[in-house]
């Protein structure tokens, strides 16, 4: 049952790229992801409030920068420049960035499974974005591929946060604080850009307000208090089964609100790019279960 709550949270952050696009075509990056990350941190803080001690300030306001303020800033380039499509399945590509990442810096090994699963990943992605198949936008790969790396350095150090940090606090404080490092940026921008600002401050209509309603509150804040809450009663691993509705999402809400069409060679590399990033998580729940429930002998 867990696993099919934890589909619901991946759902909505795989829909951000349509609504974005479908919403609020013409808003600047920094002033959408400083709507997204304040008021959803704000709207957390509300409900449960904590602060974190005077030690804890430096490296959650690293982790603000890294997690929310540059990753939210990228995504919505993402948004902007790619097909929700391939911004959700391109995502998928994150185990095999992190596999790589931790076997080079930490000298932790891939296993088998992983090594299969990495390199099929790598293939598919090579056909999928295919310049000859596929025209795509250079800034939107640009920002995916440093979005990803966002990911990884965030979720390590968030890992490690979480053995003296309580969840709740490190996941409140880094929204707020990324989202106050966005609004200054945004601010920095709508000062050298004023006319921007007044454009969409001026033509701001019910459309605008329930993209950025579904962006702040349904995949910020009620996603990641979901997250939260589902893995304080399930591991790690269990949680990523749910990841599957990520690209699901993606692939969906750009054909529903963007009419976005691919190649039947095309879906058919996402379908495989999403099986064969489940491949290892699956293999690692079968192993578990082949271990607990071996026969002890006595001697």
């Amino acid at each position: 049952m867990n696993i099919l709550l934890a589909m619901l949270p991946a759902f909505f952050w795989g829909t951000t790229y349509a609504v974005t696009k479908f919403s609020l075509p013409d808003w600047p990056p920094l002033l959408l992801g400083a709507l997204r990350a304040l008021p959803a941190g704000l709207i957390l803080f509300a409900i449960k409030p904590t602060l974190p001690k005077n030690k804890d300030w430096p490296i959650l306001i690293s982790l603000g920068l890294i997690n929310i303020a540059t990753f939210f800033g990228l995504i919505f380039v993402m948004a902007l420049t790619l097909p929700s499509a391939i911004s959700g399945v391109g995502m998928v590509s994150v185990p095999v960035f992190a596999m790589f990442f931790h076997w080079t810096t930490k000298g932790t090994r891939p296993t088998r499974t992983q090594l299969v699963s990495g390199i099929s990943l790598i293939a598919m992605a090579w056909v999928l974005f295919d310049p000859t198949n596929l025209s795509l936008n250079p800034i939107g790969l640009f920002a995916m591929i440093a979005a990803i790396i966002c990911i990884i350095i965030g979720s390590t150090i968030t890992k490690t946060l979480g053995l003296r940090i309580p969840w709740w606090t490190v996941l409140t404080w880094q929204l707020v604080i990324g989202g106050s490092i966005l609004s200054v940026a945004a601010a920095g921008q709508a000062l050298i850009q004023p006319e921007l600002y007044q454009a969409i401050l001026s033509n701001i209509d019910v459309h605008n307000i329930l993209g950025l309603g579904w962006v702040i509150l349904l995949n910020t804040a009620f996603a990641y208090a979901m997250y939260v809450w589902l893995l304080q009663r399930m591991t790690v691993v269990e949680f990523t089964f749910g990841s599957i509705t990520n690209p699901v999402a993606g692939i969906l809400s750009g054909m529903l609100l963007l009419g976005e069409s691919f190649t039947p060679l095309q879906y058919s590399m996402m379908l495989g790019m999403i099986t064969m990033s489940l491949m290892p998580q699956f293999a690692y729940i079968i192993m578990n279960r082949r271990v607990k429930h071996r026969p002890v002998s006595l001697s």
